[in-house]
């Protein structure tokens, strides 16, 4: 698969291999899905073991990268209904630039699309890319942010205090 590598301000600078990237730590196009139930906590998902980097750490609902031929937006409902069993309509909230030092030598360089929505039905993961999955409150993650770190990823744990913020208006 390949990756939409990017300049800072999101024009296309060409295509790479998806490891390759990460492997050299170049800037790409992302995407990162947070869904709320209706008490407003938030869709948590464990990465599956066996995942190229960040196995088993807790993260957002849903992440990943645009393929080539389609919309961010067109990916994300893709890679929801893929990775989480449902869609539902997502709303731009913002985007970002980060890079972080991985496990394995990776690093992630992105710059990634927030969205968010909002779902209450019934969820079936993909056991390839989910261990376990949970609704948490915004709280009781602000809390774990500071205690555990660890166990979250690196892109969630810089994005989340947007989003908190946002929601909590």
């Amino acid at each position: 698969m390949n990756v939409i590598l990017v300049d800072k301000h999101d024009k296309v600078t060409g295509e790479m291999e998806k490891m390759e990237a990460h492997e050299k730590g170049l800037l790409h196009r992302a995407f990162s899905i947070f869904i709320f139930n209706k008490q407003n906590d938030l869709l948590l998902h464990q990465r599956a073991m066996g995942k190229y980097h960040s196995e088993g750490l807790w993260t957002n609902t849903c992440c990943s990268h645009p393929l080539p031929d389609e919309t961010v937006e067109e990916a994300c409902h893709r890679r929801l209904k893929e990775e989480m069993g449902f869609d539902t309509p997502l709303k731009f909230l913002t985007k970002f630039i980060y890079r972080a030092e991985l496990d394995k030598g990776l690093t992630e360089h992105e710059l990634d699309h927030v969205y968010v929505g909002y779902y209450d039905g019934n969820i079936f993961p993909d056991k390839l890319e989910v261990a376990d999955w949970k609704h948490v409150s915004l709280e009781q993650i602000n809390q774990e942010l500071n205690s555990i770190p660890e166990q979250y990823t690196a892109w969630f744990k810089i994005i989340f205090p947007t989003v908190y913020s946002h929601i909590r208006q």
